[in-house]
């Protein structure tokens, strides 16, 4: 009965994968590849990961995530070459920030070479649901603590699971790039400063809410967080201003989250030319440097999202032309070129497998 379940499933996951370029496209993270990785860490260390349906797990109702929220999660993509080969952009980054989260969180650390074989296991066994460009195949590690004890406010998870969930994706700009309405919020944070830089469930939690009230009041895509007015990021992408020559974004510390994208875009800006610049800056510059700059929001989903128009304190101010800017666009186009195998790879960030 479960062996037949769980075939079932995975036919409802490989049927919902649109084959034809002509069929509609679901919308990012909706559908499932049909395979995923899972390993399990009990006394005291972790072990051998197994490859399995991706379907329904089992979860006590006293497990430490659910009640004390021990969970982080990465994401990131692999892309099938023009020659077939698929390829995984930054793995490595993205494994040592999943370590870096989970000690954060207290959670015990995965291993990164078999965080690694787990990665690699899953795109091998969905490598036919990895869509041809523009599309590409989203990879979700996700690790959350699962000692039953309702009691453990104030212990750390001795027990946890590991999972490398995979998505096929298709292009995030399917009907072309819009511009972005952004609601500026200079009072509350996005997050706890402590846990800012943690890619916790918790962080997108606490951004939902003045996020949708922002979204039905002024008709936003996304609220800017810049608490005490000095400026943050978004809800779920970093935010950078670019104008001729010049790049501008919050420099790091442990408020916000160390995007990966957001570093390769500063890679790239770099050697076009562009003066980086990454330092704290607040609300007042941000608003006198749109009316002939741009901004953009980057972010594993959409790589840069141009921005047209912010929304402060019930006034709206226009970004640029209001389009999204040349400047979005070219550096989008570079970095996408790399991650698709069209443009070389200078900087070791994509591996093959």
């Amino acid at each position: 009965m479960m062996h037949g379940g769980r075939r079932r499933l995975k036919l409802a996951a490989m049927s919902s994968i649109p084959k034809s370029s002509q069929e509609p496209r679901p919308a990012f993270g909706t559908v499932l590849a049909p395979t995923m990785t899972l390993a399990r860490f009990q006394n005291g260390q972790w072990g051998v990961f197994d490859v399995r349906p991706c379907a329904p797990i089992e979860l006590h109702p006293a497990a430490h995530v659910l009640h004390y929220a021990s969970t982080c999660f990465e994401g990131f993509k692999a892309y099938r070459w023009a020659d077939g080969s698929v390829n995984v952009f930054r793995m490595d980054r993205h494994i040592e920030r999943m370590r870096q989260s989970a000690q954060a969180l207290v959670l015990p650390e995965p291993d990164p070479q078999q965080l690694e074989e787990m990665i690699r296991a899953t795109i091998d066994r969905n490598r036919d649901a990895v869509p041809e460009a523009p599309g590409a195949l989203y990879l979700r590690p996700i690790l959350f603590g699962t000692t039953p004890n309702i009691g453990a406010a104030g212990a750390a998870a001795t027990e946890a699971t590991l999972i490398v969930l995979a998505s096929p994706v298709w292009d995030y700009f399917a009907g072309g790039m819009k511009p972005l309405r952004i609601y500026v919020e200079d009072v509350n944070a996005r997050t706890a400063s402590q846990t800012g830089k943690v890619k916790t469930g918790g962080n997108y939690a606490a951004a939902l809410g003045p996020t949708l009230e922002a979204r039905r009041r002024y008709n936003v895509d996304q609220v800017l967080f810049c608490p005490g007015g000095s400026v943050q990021e978004t809800g779920a992408s970093n935010f950078l201003l670019i104008r001729d020559g010049r790049l501008l974004t919050r420099s790091l510390d442990s408020t916000f989250l160390h995007g990966v994208t957001r570093d390769s875009v500063l890679t790239l800006a770099r050697e076009e030319g562009y003066h980086v610049e990454e330092r704290v800056f607040d609300v007042a510059e941000l608003l006198k440097w749109v009316p002939d700059g741009e901004a953009a929001l980057s972010g594993t989903a959409a790589v840069l999202a141009g921005v047209g128009t912010l929304v402060c304190h019930g006034r709206e101010y226009r970004v640029g032309s209001g389009e999204v800017g040349p400047h979005t666009r070219k550096l989008r186009e570079r970095l996408v070129s790399i991650q698709r195998g069209e443009s070389p790879d200078t900087h070791g960030w994509t591996k093959t497998v």
